[in-house]
């Protein structure tokens, strides 16, 4: 079932855990595909959760929401905007944000900018030319890139060119 768009354009909140956005890319390997459910905080740009599989299910969706929910402990009312895609509007993750009282929104069709963002700087940063040989190598380089460069070092022009963590800390 799809949701309204809460938050129409507006990619600016006061805090953090206020909007997450929610979306899902692949990841060329020599040994088949690799998907990447991402959620980040609007607020700070941090990768609040994130999962991996060699499918595109509804539960890799859930497995980083809840990775993100555990960190974060957001409190009650967190918007979490998704596209239209069927792990998003399915039960098992409309069920999640109800039972969690978070708000479900979405986009009627593409990806938030800071969605497109993370993931063009992803692929252009690390994916592009690793030419991965295997799902498992993915799998540990993106898990290094997003817990060791880019939550704690990657510049933000928009976070007065802070990286998410050190952004989030200062702002306190």
């Amino acid at each position: 079932m799809t949701r309204p768009n809460l938050i129409n354009q507006c990619f600016q909140t006061k805090g953090k855990n206020e909007i997450w956005l929610g979306n899902l890319t692949y990841i060329p390997t020599k040994a088949g595909t690799l998907y990447l459910s991402v959620f980040i905080d609007i607020y700070s740009r941090k990768i609040v959760g994130w999962a991996m599989g060699n499918r595109m299910q509804d539960q890799l969706v859930t497995d980083a929401f809840n990775q993100a929910y555990h960190r974060e402990r957001p409190k009650e009312g967190l918007i979490v905007h998704t596209d239209q895609g069927s792990q998003y509007t399915g039960a098992r993750f409309q069920d999640l944000l109800r039972k969690k009282k978070c708000k479900s929104s979405m986009n009627r069709k593409g990806n938030p900018y800071l969605m497109e963002s993370f993931y063009k700087t992803l692929k252009r940063e690390l994916v592009n030319d690793a030419h991965f040989a295997s799902i498992e190598q993915a799998q540990l380089e993106i898990f290094k890139y997003i817990e060791t460069y880019y939550n704690p070092k990657h510049l933000h022009s928009a976070l007065g060119y802070r990286s998410p963590i050190e952004f989030e800390t200062n702002s306190l």
